[in-house]
């Protein structure tokens, strides 16, 4: 499980630091994609092929199922860890979500979601956000 939050900061390269924790939950190839909310996900290889079985069973007749499902691969790029602990994220990506210097990386359950800082601290202070009407929502959905 990934979980906390860690700062690095990528290079011009588009080289970026993993923390120690999250590389050995990583294993030796995983998978980047665009996430959702201009981040990053980063899945290990077993949890990427149990959502593309997830993708997988969205019809093909739905416009919004084939846009869902291209969004997700057509950005999908196999990773792994160079000898000093960094990955290589891909211009197109670093694009995507903004990723110039200052990165979060952050654990959530099955993934590592990388994000800008700017981004981040966006979301984080976004006025708009209610932990408790967010939770009473969540309820819905038998949590």
């Amino acid at each position: 499980m990934f979980m906390g939050e860690y700062q690095h900061t990528i290079d011009t390269k588009g080289r970026l630091i993993v923390p120690a924790k999250f590389r050995e939950e990583l294993g030796d190839v995983f998978v980047i994609t665009k996430g959702l909310d201009n981040c990053l996900f980063v899945y290990p290889y077993t949890e990427w092929k149990i959502f593309e079985e997830k993708l997988k069973t969205l019809p093909l007749t739905s416009g919004n199922a084939r846009k869902f499902v291209r969004f997700f691969f057509a950005g999908a790029v196999e990773c792994s860890v160079d000898k000093q602990g960094r990955i290589l994220i891909p211009n197109n990506l670093r694009v995507y979500s903004g990723l110039e210097k200052d990165v979060i990386l952050i654990g959530v359950s099955n993934r590592v979601e990388i994000w800008s800082k700017e981004n981040w601290e966006a979301y984080n202070n976004d006025e708009d956000f209610d932990a408790s009407v967010l939770a009473e929502n969540m309820q819905d959905l038998g949590i």
